[in-house]
């Protein structure tokens, strides 16, 4: 099979997915048309059901739209699911993944940070992550404490916290939320956009504001899915169905619709901050830059993921 064709197939594969997921997306119980299951009880909690748990105030991985769970994760999860050949059910688990997994009330969880980890087995990682430096020029400058940059972030954030912890207090502009911090940046009061990737990106594409990621402020991490460390088989499921989903463009197909991009944070520059957290990790220091975290937040600070 020739490249062209294998391109093509791969798109087809890729459209169809995505239409069968943006015809249930908006529903908590995805019932696409089944091909045979490739698990079962006890691999999964419920037969021909894969019970997804996803924290609802994470948007736009997960959140509430009409009184439904939807999002990025809901559309993946519904992908995976039809892999699978299994139903799909979302369920919000919230902030405590690890327990809706001890507890069994979920075969899987999504929307894990890989940098932050827990007691499960992680996939490996479907969607990029880390605070990004926006900006209006794909060819501004990687920003520089010698330049004196401004950021505009959202109050509280983790990304705020990175601006301030390398370029100082005057280089940020809080703001109450992405939307401002956006039109900061379009009106020139600003020079960046300190914001999670993903977060931004998605804030940006629904303001329809073009902007260009420019620098990780941050190491970048990913998402991935958790699965119970005894449940070897559901990991084999999970794992092949992660790789299929990404190799077969079907993830990038879901990014677009949320992102208006499929993002891709591997050739990004990093910032100095960054970089010289990166090389200390790399050389085993374990005390970094970054403050003690829980869920992600920095203790005392109680930041949003953005």
């Amino acid at each position: 099979m020739g490249k062209r064709t294998r391109a093509l197939v791969a798109l087809a594969t890729a459209m169809t997915c995505l239409a069968l997921v943006l015809g249930g997306c908006a529903s908590s119980s995805y019932q696409p048309a089944l091909k045979d299951p490739t698990v079962a009880p006890p691999t999964i909690g419920q037969a021909g059901t894969l019970r997804v748990g996803v924290d609802t105030t994470n948007p736009p991985l997960a959140g509430m739209g009409s009184d439904k769970i939807i999002g990025i994760d809901v559309d993946i999860a519904a992908a995976l699911a039809d892999q699978m050949g299994l139903k799909l059910s979302i369920v919000d688990v919230g902030s405590d993944p690890e327990g809706a997994l001890a507890e069994g009330k979920v075969d899987v969880v999504m929307g894990i940070d890989q940098s932050e980890g827990g007691d499960f087995w992680m996939s490996d990682a479907y969607l990029p992550t880390g605070v990004a430096a926006f900006a209006t020029s794909p060819d501004a400058p990687v920003p520089a404490a010698s330049a004196s940059p401004k950021f505009a972030a959202q109050i509280s954030s983790k990304s705020a916290w990175a601006v301030t912890n390398e370029f100082g207090e005057s280089a940020l502009t809080s703001t109450t939320n992405l939307t401002d911090a956006f039109a900061d940046l379009s009106s020139g009061t600003d020079d960046y956009v300190a914001a999670d990737a993903i977060i931004g990106s998605y804030a940006a594409h629904g303001q329809g504001v073009d902007v260009s990621i420019v620098a990780m402020l941050l190491t970048p991490s990913g998402y991935c899915i958790g699965v119970s460390k005894d449940n070897a088989d559901l990991q084999a499921s999970v794992a092949q169905g992660v790789s299929d989903l990404t190799n077969g463009g079907v993830i990038d197909v879901i990014e677009r619709k949320w992102l208006g991009t499929a993002l891709d944070l591997s050739a990004v520059p990093q910032t100095a901050g960054a970089s010289a957290a990166t090389q200390e990790e790399d050389d085993g220091d374990d005390d970094g830059d970054l403050p003690s975290t829980v869920g992600g937040n920095a203790v005392g600070a109680s930041p949003s993921r953005s």
